[in-house]
């Protein structure tokens, strides 16, 4: 497990980039953490480092974003999803291994992640700004 402390929103978007040059063509991430951790922030460095552009939005209501950059990247936001059924209807199963998948809110569908996937728990401290990422599954 490698372990990398933020104290910015630079430092984060730092680790995005440092993420995005050891994926491989079809990496599934999963992010672990409550609102207002960075997950987006560090999903839009990871794909504008791919290629996608810097216009990444949390896919809240979209349940999915997809960006274009040296491959195709998924962005799953699956707060909403509280069932089987629900995971299925945001059609996740047929993304698998047709790029990049980053994955907000994976507490809620833990059980169907893929055994190589990478995870990221990320919590904070007693300071405002910092975040500290666990990352398994990926040396940065």
């Amino acid at each position: 497990m490698s372990v990398y402390v933020s104290k910015s929103l630079e430092d984060t978007a730092l680790l995005g980039r440092k993420i995005a040059e050891k994926l491989k063509e079809n990496s599934i991430i999963a992010y672990f953490g409550t609102m207002g951790m960075g997950k987006t922030t560090l999903t839009r460095s990871i794909v504008e480092a791919l290629g996608g552009g810097d216009c990444v939005l949390s896919p809240t209501f979209a349940i999915v974003n997809e960006y274009q950059g040296k491959c195709s990247i998924y962005h799953f936001d699956m707060y909403r999803v509280n069932n089987w059924d629900d995971l299925y209807s945001t059609g996740f199963f047929d993304y698998i291994d047709n790029g990049i998948i980053i994955i907000e809110w994976s507490e809620n569908i833990e059980n169907a992640l893929p055994d190589n996937t990478i995870r990221i728990k990320i919590s904070c401290t007693n300071s405002e700004n910092e975040r500290i990422f666990e990352i398994e599954g990926l040396d940065v």
